[in-house]
């Protein structure tokens, strides 16, 4: 069994900085890409950033130069550095990662998400 648990979000005003984490945890062999994604009500979930195992990354145009994707391999832990963040930016953020399992199934797992609300 795999789990990722998201931490980080929260109420924050325009112009703050939020950094999300998710860790990863259980009968784990190997994570190869990790990510981070948001969902608002009645649109459908959205690439925000993801990073590969070497740290390769990528981003959504309208997250560039305000969010970072890191990952810290021997944590088995993805971190979302988010600043300049705007009202646009509320939404519930999940990450989710490519991890084969120690009976070497490799799948996609998703965290259960953490709000973030841009306000004043």
């Amino acid at each position: 069994q795999v789990q990722l648990a998201e931490s980080g979000g929260g109420l924050v005003q325009p112009g703050g900085s939020l950094r999300l984490s998710c860790a990863a945890s259980g009968s784990i062999f190997s994570i190869n890409a990790m990510g981070w994604n948001c969902q608002t009500p009645g649109k459908a979930r959205e690439l925000v950033a993801s990073i590969t195992y070497g740290g390769s990354t990528d981003y959504a145009d309208s997250v560039k130069g305000r969010f970072t994707i890191s990952r810290d391999n021997a944590k088995n832990t993805v971190y979302l550095q988010m600043n300049s963040l705007k009202p646009d930016d509320t939404a519930v953020y999940y990450c989710n990662a490519l991890i084969m399992d120690r009976r070497g199934q490799l799948s996609t797992y998703w965290g259960k998400g953490t709000a973030v609300t841009v306000s004043s």
